[in-house]
């Protein structure tokens, strides 16, 4: 196990892409607190953990509230142990022509994705820097690299999620700490279900026609699944990548390579 014993923090572990991750940080012998907006979903991916044997337990976070994000992580560390690997995966997208993006959900975006990651971030390192030691993980995306249409805010959220990374990776390295950022391709959660009528509308097909458009623009050919995005963060969370630190690494297929 190459996490043993290790407490992790997960946000937006409730479903898709987080509960994976949660579910084989656990696998790895991580002891981890699930966090998500909803508590309904942070308990039922902790439970599930338990019942497998691993050790977990539920927070109810909002990652927009720093207050929360820091009462949160004081819980954890009473609860399960001083914190050593904290995954900033809670985020929301949204596919709207630019001129019909109103305030309210370029703010929404913007602080759940950036500021959240930030707010994580900050938690995470107030702790970790004291003990000179942890892996950061945040969430950004292969649209953290390529903009894409009517994809304004979640595009713009997620290229600042790599600069925070670059930036804090540079002045935390000296410290022990080691910060990167995961940028998935499509992954069909219930995040990416929940968009496609709205990508079927921007491209101009039916919604039965969106899995196989995309898999025809994919270089391998197939969707990626949310366990090989968990597999990178456990890899990134482990001793094996003590000398990786400010990368944004693709999960994607070959659709973004650099």
């Amino acid at each position: 196990m190459r996490l043993k014993g290790r407490v992790a923090v997960v946000t937006g572990g409730g479903r898709g892409i987080g509960a994976v991750i949660c579910r084989e940080l656990s696998a790895e012998g991580a002891l981890v607190a699930v966090t998500d907006q909803n508590s309904e979903r942070s308990r039922a991916t902790a439970k599930r953990i338990s019942s497998s044997g691993g050790r977990a337990a539920a927070w109810t976070l909002d990652v927009t509230i720093p207050a929360q994000v820091e009462s949160v992580a004081d819980s954890v560390e009473q609860e399960l142990g001083a914190i050593d690997i904290w995954v900033n995966n809670a985020g929301v997208s949204f596919i709207t022509p630019f001129l019909q993006c109103t305030d309210e959900l370029w703010t929404k975006t913007i602080q759940v994705n950036l500021t959240g990651t930030f707010n994580g971030c900050r938690a995470a390192l107030r702790r970790m820097a004291v003990r000179g030691s942890g892996a950061i993980i945040n969430m950004s995306s292969q649209s953290g690299k390529i903009g894409t249409s009517q994809y304004a805010a979640y595009c713009s959220s997620k290229f600042g999620v790599i600069g925070l990374t670059q930036s804090l990776a540079a002045e935390f390295a000296r410290q022990g700490i080691r910060i990167n950022a995961i940028c998935p391709g499509i992954v069909f959660t219930p995040m990416w279900e929940s968009m496609v009528e709205d990508y079927a509308k921007k491209a101009g097909i039916a919604g039965k026609e969106v899995k196989p458009y995309l898999e025809q623009k994919i270089p391998m050919g197939r969707i990626g699944t949310a366990e090989e995005v968990a597999r990178l963060a456990v890899f990134l969370a482990g001793d094996e990548a003590c000398y990786i630190t400010g990368q944004s690494i693709n999960v994607s297929g070959g659709t973004v390579m650099h």
